[in-house]
């Protein structure tokens, strides 16, 4: 036997659920849903997540080897997230060293500490822990340790990228730390001083990306150990000094009675 009343009733249940759906207050409220969710704050967790890969990232392959799908994989975000977030990938290199100034701010202000010394002859130790000992701190992290990598092995290669990341970031650190050294060993000149900034620069970075002094010291080292930390002070304090020796006066004639002249 059929069911004739079936069809109609179920037809009937159908036009109710798509007049409910349709009407101005379903959709007004469903609107009102999708566009909170479209502009929702934005998640810090995920943010972190992908500046924390792209320095990862940067740090181990360089920063034209990595790309952002790379990035968005290593961050487990979506891939239109990086774009949202950062931009364009050379907007998000410069992202992390904007996220890192602080750091730069810190070794300003132990510098500026370090040149209230009153002893001279301690004066260049005191800025050169202020140069050294804040980036030794960062790397203890892990996120700072990938800055740290990141800076001592990319910002090497000359590019349009990394030569605004020195000239906005680092070159205003390089020009005070070399005027603190200038004005402490006033017998050198400025462009003296600025070799010995950048050699002291280069053991710097090198001892933060070393990979090979375990192997060579037949593993009494370790590499980025903090105990090297005295000995990389010592090693570039020492080389300053070494290279830009106080000049002793020169000597000043003397006439005794006969009339001969003298040196004293």
């Amino acid at each position: 036997m059929k069911n004739l009343g079936f069809a109609p009733m179920s037809k009937h249940f159908v036009r109710l659920f798509n007049s409910a759906m349709d009407s101005p207050l379903t959709t007004v409220a469903t609107r009102s849903r999708f566009s909170a969710r479209r502009h929702a704050a934005p998640r810090p967790d995920r943010k972190a997540a992908i500046l924390l890969a792209a320095e990862k990232l940067f740090a181990k392959r360089g920063y034209h080897a990595v790309t952002i799908r790379q990035i968005a994989n290593e961050a487990s975000v979506p891939l239109a997230l990086v774009g949202y977030y950062y931009g364009q990938k050379h907007e998000l290199f410069l992202a992390i060293f904007e996220h890192w100034n602080s750091t730069i701010e810190q070794r300003l202000q132990e510098l500026r500490q370090a040149q209230q010394t009153q002893d001279s002859a301690a004066q260049v130790s005191r800025i050169i822990e202020a140069f050294v000992d804040p980036v030794l701190r960062m790397r203890s992290s892990t996120e700072g340790e990938y800055y740290a990598l990141l800076v001592a092995r990319e910002l090497f290669h000359e590019t349009d990228v990394t030569d605004h990341v020195l000239r906005v970031y680092f070159d205003p650190l390089a020009h005070a730390f070399i005027a603190a050294l200038h004005q402490a060993m006033p017998q050198a000149t400025r462009g003296e001083v600025a070799w010995c900034y950048q050699f002291s620069l280069g053991a710097l970075l090198h001892h933060l990306s070393d990979y090979r002094v375990q192997r060579l010291s037949l593993n009494e080292s370790k590499t980025g150990d903090p105990c090297a930390r005295e000995l990389l002070v010592n090693f570039i304090v020492g080389g300053i000094r070494a290279a830009l020796p106080i000049t002793p006066l020169s000597p000043i004639p003397t006439i005794d009675n006969q009339g001969d002249s003298h040196e004293t």
